[in-house]
């Protein structure tokens, strides 16, 4: 049997051998034909002129034999020629049967790049350049998942159709364009919707949903720092820390996470003389030692990852020297992974990932969100007394081991659920 490509390639080859088998037949018909004439107007004339001189005679019969010596070859090639087309006849049976049986056998790479879903994304620069990396591209592209950039520069009605829409951008004018562009294609799915995004990017608003949760497993409890926000001038910090009875030291976080660097940055405050340096509007939490270790648990829709970075350090009792503040920039985004480190076991522990996955599912029906992670801590660095301190959306996915995998793997899920038909 014949390989793929030889069959393919003597198929490619049949109007060919075709027309040369055909052609070369017609030609030997043709001078069989021209032949027999000849010789039967040989055999007229030879009798028609019987009373010839002998020499006449003679070149009559070399003639004669010839014509025959000719007809005789004629035969020959014919014959051979016969053998030649059955040949070539038999080598295209041969090659439409191999093409028989490989048309019969299942294709691998069927479906691999038929394309499921073209996802369109609106990213920031940075978070395009950390998150579309080549590996995930690949993988998803073999899955039959298209990942295209949305051009900014270009109304996005203008960009045809998406099955489904990535975005971390929340002006008012691409607001609009979401909500414009699902009035014209109603089956697309926005991940997520601005309004559910825009509430984890107040701190304020974040945590109260997860305090609101209330939520209490058997294998441990999670709640909120004691905390409040502060709007107002910084003068008025220091009546509102006594009013609320806060402790110190107090976490000073930004209220709102407006994509720039600050939004991540914070800073301790050690004593109430200090407040006065600290400007509003902001969130002021209660600091809860916790080991320094911080668990980053990575949401994607109904999957759930968790890794170990390290935090802040515990802080003893003893107020340090200085003014009070300590700043600390991007500290959660910005500190090394605590997976291989020499930890106590009791603080390297991660979290049950049975809680974590049930705290996740409330939590995402809780805000109408897929893509989030939760920053969490554990009293004293040991035990089951657990803190959520911070939600971030869209969050930071390219620093999560094997991201590619579980992203394509929710992809592949959002196009299960996409509806049947499309414009």
């Amino acid at each position: 049997m014949r390989s793929e490509r030889e069959a393919i390639a003597v198929c490619s080859r049949i109007p060919e051998m075709e027309w040369d088998v055909g052609f070369q037949r017609a030609a030997i018909d043709h001078f069989y034909t021209h032949a027999s004439v000849e010789r039967n107007k040989d055999q007229q004339q030879h009798h028609r002129q019987g009373n010839k001189p002998q020499e006449e005679s003679t070149l009559d019969c070399k003639r004669m034999t010839e014509h025959t010596s000719s007809c005789s070859n004629v035969s020959q090639h014919e014959a051979a020629d016969q053998c030649e087309k059955s040949e070539s006849l038999g080598v295209l049976k041969e090659a439409a049967h191999s093409v028989r049986e490989i048309s019969s056998q299942p294709d691998p790479l069927e479906g691999v790049n038929a394309s499921k879903l073209k996802v369109g994304y609106a990213l920031r620069t940075k978070k395009t350049q950390s998150f579309i990396q080549p590996a995930l591209l690949a993988l998803a592209r073999s899955k039959g998942i298209t990942l295209a950039a949305i051009d900014r520069n270009r109304p996005l009605g203008e960009q045809g159709h998406f099955d489904v829409i990535l975005h971390k951008l929340m002006t008012e004018n691409w607001s609009e364009q979401l909500e414009a562009y699902k009035l014209r294609y109603p089956d697309v799915l926005v991940i997520d919707p601005p309004e559910a995004i825009k509430q984890v990017f107040n701190r304020q608003l974040m945590l109260q949903e997860v305090a609101a949760l209330n939520f209490c497993h058997p294998q441990g409890k999670i709640g909120v720092p004691k905390q409040i926000v502060v709007d107002c001038d910084s003068a008025s910090i220091s009546k509102k820390v006594v009013e609320a009875g806060l402790k110190f030291p107090l976490v000073a976080k930004p209220k709102f996470i407006d994509g720039t660097a600050n939004a991540h940055a914070l800073s301790l405050a050690f004593n109430e003389s200090c407040l006065s340096e600290l400007k509003p509007p902001l969130v002021l939490q209660e600091f809860i030692n916790h080991g320094g270790v911080l668990f980053k648990v990575y949401v994607i829709g109904h999957l759930v990852k968790v890794v170990r970075r390290f935090s802040l350090p515990d802080v003893c009792e003893k107020e340090p020297s200085g003014n009070g503040v300590i700043p600390f920039p991007r500290v959660s985004s910005a500190a090394a992974s605590a997976d291989g480190a020499d930890l106590d076991p009791d603080v390297k522990e991660l979290p049950p990932e049975e809680m974590l996955e049930s705290l996740s599912s409330q939590l995402r029906s809780k805000l109408g969100l897929n893509l989030f992670n939760l920053d969490i801590i554990r009293e004293g660095g040991k035990g089951s007394q657990y803190y959520v301190i911070d939600v971030n959306y869209f969050p930071g996915y390219g620093k999560m081991p094997d991201y590619e995998e579980l992203f394509t793997e929710f992809l592949l899920s959002l196009a299960e659920k996409k509806p049947k038909c499309t414009p």
